[in-house]
């Protein structure tokens, strides 16, 4: 049974051994381990600290960048506004001076096509008057052609003067 029970002298250095080796590290090892533990937790609680702060910092940024995203879709929405208004502006005028410089052609075409026809009308007219002329001098020739129907027709005439 001695085994199981230790002896009186075996308890007496067990607790000597422990009381001093308890002292040593109550002297030299407990305040450095219950600083580091402090420390630790004080570091875990700033580590916590500081994502709770940048989680909040986080939501903050999204929030105005939503914010932003919503500023810029509506310039982004302005902008193509203007772009479209400039876009039929310009349509529309460049239709407008396609219209009139249509009128403006077809105007010039229109007094051109007039100066042709009074041109070849004037033309006609000399070229009808060149063949009366040529006509009746033809008719003439072939009625004066004998003495006797020049004399009929001067005699004629002179009775035409006299009646007016």
């Amino acid at each position: 049974m001695e085994l199981v029970t230790p002896g009186i002298g075996l308890i007496f250095w067990m607790v000597l051994a422990f009381s001093l080796l308890f002292l040593v590290l109550k002297k030299f090892a407990w305040k450095p381990v219950l600083k580091m533990l402090h420390d630790r937790d004080e570091h875990i609680a700033q580590s916590l600290k500081a994502a709770e702060n940048a989680r909040l910092e986080m939501q903050k940024l999204q929030a105005g960048n939503e914010l932003i995203l919503a500023e810029a879709r509506r310039e982004r929405d302005l902008l193509l506004a203007d772009a479209r208004q400039v876009k039929e502006k310009m349509i529309s005028d460049a239709k407008q001076i396609a219209q009139t410089e249509a009128s403006k052609l077809i105007e010039q075409a229109r007094l051109s096509i007039e100066k042709e026809k009074q041109m070849a009308i004037l033309e006609m007219k000399s070229k009808i008057a060149e063949f009366s002329v040529e006509v009746a001098g033809k008719i003439l020739r072939s009625e004066l052609s004998s003495e006797n129907k020049q004399t009929a027709y001067l005699t004629k005439l002179i009775d035409e003067l006299n009646i007016n």
